[in-house]
């Protein structure tokens, strides 16, 4: 691992140097000339002239910023504002097109004209859009006339008139209570059918449920909007900027960059509870088991928390307070104390005293469990993401973890792992090399490769194989990044097969996350934030990007999107695909007649009934995604809703349908769930989705396969041969 973090610390230093030497003298001229900016634009000027210095010389391939960057900017910034043209108005689009083709130069000279213009119309519009809805807390729909609404909005105009914006907002409410009034009629009737005696209710009185149901809705989020301050929507200009050097090059306000570190490392500090915004009030809406709020015994989901004080001194009232505000408030250091004010569901008072802790999200972190067919145990190892503590490196990661998981795994006598990275997003690089080195005795994992250098290749340097017997990776269309490498890896090295979507996400980068507060001396202006930027793009070791292009399966699953194009490919200013020269390593010499699995697992599959199913549901899923127009009359608006509904149920056949197979805890992992009901009820909850994962079961078919003997004597010489055609490449 010592190559790694010399790779890291080599690459980091060139770019800190180069940002730091130039960034001191920009900042000192930004901050200490002649101009008078207006207030709260000086610190985005400085993060401006920041974000341009570090990608134009830190990413991988950076683009020109020319006339092309400003159009795509502009585009970006107003759809991201107003992505269902119901705020602006087509005189103020015609104001913010002069600009359409300056916002290069704008980002070159730290101007922020288009900004406050568009953001000062926008909080305008904002303001004057609940006069819109309100319209409707008292006045009813009908649903009787045959009118229509786009719901692909690139194809809807924006309104000349306030009366052709107030009629965009009615037919905009008007389609969101229709969908509402539809549950609600299903519902009534589903009632009657169960009880011939139930009184339905009135349409009338359904339409006005659905209705206000919609308005409070409304209301919440323009309430969530007008919390928002200036700084939070340059927040959104700035990401949109950098996003237009690849979709990963992204600009992290202060309190951005605080989730992306707690969500990378699985912890944080606090009383253990996650918490929600309901109009003024802030609401709990789960205690996060083995925290102090959990252990208190005294909290519980739907409290309300009034007011916050910090050990003795005075309560502070969080009623009206932005959530993120209230939320640091309640977080705190480690070991200190925090006293609650709670309204309880039942509507009594009562002050809570905490003392905060280290809090571990444990969803986020990796588990397994056995599975029982056909008279052998599999292990189901579940890795959510590449998780690591950065400030801390002797803290958890997820490979740290994954060691665990597996002699866990091993003494509960397994046969073969099934390792799920399906949703897996990625995270750390170094976490994943350590990883693939569980399977494998030494040899390289990765090449990655900085722009204007020469690649590095990234090694496991451990002689240590803590499993060598059968494995599979399950990855699905949002399996990326690190997920990408330990698949390719698993490929490249034979160790294994890959097996579900047809292809992994596609996205071959490498990021590094660049406090900007380190390159302003005497900084009097606050957090500036953080960038996320890509610096280098990783391959395989047979010198093959995954960019674009990600893993392709070695054995294809039908899902529900198998025909709609996901992943990287999608993505606006994603980088292209290259190829590098392959590293050097040896393929695993595996007893297993690979071709002969893949094979054995197709028939299965076209033989498998729920797989066809899927199959004939992903072709409808295809046609419907071109479906935007909808009827707001309500007779044919439920007509089509009934006929997609049955259409649909005809492929939910299999839901509840139970796996072949039994699915149970590892002992070390039942006594923690026998003292602990909320863990025990989200194993619970895992369990039940896997006894219906017929992914899971056809990945245990193929371990299976792995472990025959039959397939495993003809297959020596075939391994042999195919890995001489590797090396020979």
């Amino acid at each position: 691992m010592n190559k790694i973090f010399k790779f890291m610390k080599k690459h980091f230093i060139i770019i800190s140097l180069l940002i730091t030497v130039s960034a001191t003298l920009l900042a000192f001229k930004t901050l200490n000339n002649d101009d008078k900016y207006n207030e709260g634009n000086d610190k985005d000027k400085v993060v401006l002239e920041l974000l341009q210095y570090i990608v134009e010389r830190g990413h991988y391939d950076p683009k020109e910023i020319n006339d092309a960057f400003s159009k795509n900017v502009y585009k970006s910034f107003i759809e991201n504002l107003d992505p269902t043209k119901r705020y602006f108005l087509k005189s103020d689009i015609d104001k913010f097109k002069r600009y359409e083709l300056e916002l290069d130069d704008q980002f070159k000279n730290r101007d922020l004209t288009f900004f406050n213009l568009v953001y000062e119309t926008y909080v305008k519009r904002l303001a004057e859009s609940e006069k819109y809805f309100k319209i409707y807390e008292n006045k009813s729909f009908t649903f009787k006339e045959n009118e229509n609404i786009e719901t692909n909005f690139d194809k809807v105009n924006y309104a000349n008139s306030n009366n052709e914006l107030e009629d965009i907002w009615r037919k905009q409410i008007k389609y969101s209570v229709l969908n509402n009034l539809n549950i609600k009629l299903d519902e009534e009737e589903s009632k009657k059918e169960k009880d011939a005696n139930y009184s339905m209710k009135t349409m009338a009185n359904l339409e006005k449920e659905a209705r206000e149901s919609v308005i409070k809705n409304f209301a919440e989020n323009l309430y969530f909007y007008k919390e928002l301050e200036r700084s939070e929507w340059f927040g959104v200009y700035a990401n949109i900027l950098t996003s237009q050097f690849d979709p990963h090059t992204n600009y992290m306000a202060p309190n951005d960059k605080e989730k992306f570190d707690e969500s990378m490392s699985g912890k944080f500090e606090g009383i253990g509870a996650r918490l929600m915004k309901k109009m003024e009030y802030t609401e709990i809406s789960e205690l996060i088991s083995g925290g102090p709020a959990w252990k208190s015994k005294a909290l519980e989901p739907g409290d309300v928390i009034l007011k916050v004080a910090q050990g003795e001194s005075e309560p502070e009232d969080i009623v009206g307070m932005r959530l993120d505000k209230a939320v640091k408030k309640i977080k705190g250091k480690k070991g200190t104390e925090v006293r609650l004010t709670i309204k309880k569901v039942d509507g009594t008072i009562k002050i809570v005293s905490l003392i905060r802790d280290m809090i571990e999200t444990e969803e986020t972190f990796a588990k397994s469990s056995i599975i029982e067919k056909n008279g052998k145990k599999f292990g189901l190892l579940y890795l959510p993401k590449f998780y690591i503590d950065f400030v801390n490196q002797n803290e958890r990661d997820a490979a740290k973890d994954v060691e665990i998981e597996i002699e866990k795994l091993k003494a509960n006598g397994v046969e073969g792992i099934v390792f799920d990275v399906r949703d897996n997003g990625g995270g750390s690089l170094k976490t994943v090399i350590e990883i693939m080195g569980l399977f494998i005795e030494k040899g390289p994992v990765v090449q990655v490769k900085t722009a204007g250098a020469k690649k590095e290749v990234l090694e496991d340097n451990s002689n240590s194989v803590k499993w060598d017997g059968p494995l599979v990776i399950l990855v699905n269309q949002f399996s990326a990044s690190a997920s990408e490498i330990l698949a390719a890896a698993v490929q490249d090295y034979n160790r294994g097969l890959v097996i579900g979507s047809k292809h992994t996400f596609g996205k071959g980068t490498v990021q590094s996350v660049i406090d900007l507060n380190q390159f302003v001396r005497g900084n009097s202006m606050g957090e500036l934030g953080a960038l996320k930027v890509t610096g280098q793009k990783y391959f395989r070791i047979d010198g093959r990007s995954t960019q674009l292009n990600g893993v392709y399966s070695d054995i294809v699953l039908p899902n529900r999107l198998s025909y709609i194009d996901i992943g990287e490919r999608d993505l606006e200013h994603a980088m292209e695909w290259s190829e590098i020269t392959p590293s050097k390593y040896v393929p695993f010499n595996n007893l297993f007649n690979k071709k002969q699995i893949i094979e054995n697992s197709k028939t299965r599959v076209e033989n498998n009934e729920f797989f066809q199913t899927i199959d004939q549901s992903a072709k409808w899923t295809k046609e419907r995604s071109d479906e935007t127009v909808y009827s707001l009359n309500l007779e044919k608006f439920r007509q089509k809703i009934k006929l997609n509904n049955e259409k649909s149920k005809s492929f939910d056949k299999f839901k509840a349908v139970k796996m072949p197979y039994d699915v149970s805890n590892l002992k070390e992992d039942l006594i923690k769930t026998e003292s602990d009901e909320t863990l025990k009820n989200k194993r619970d909850a895992w369990f039940e989705n896997i006894y219906q994962d017929a992914y899971i079961d056809e990945a245990v078919n193929v371990l299976m396969d792995m472990k025959n003997p039959a397939i495993a004597q003809v297959s020596q010489k075939l391994n042999i041969d195919d890995t001489n055609k590797i090396k020979n490449k």
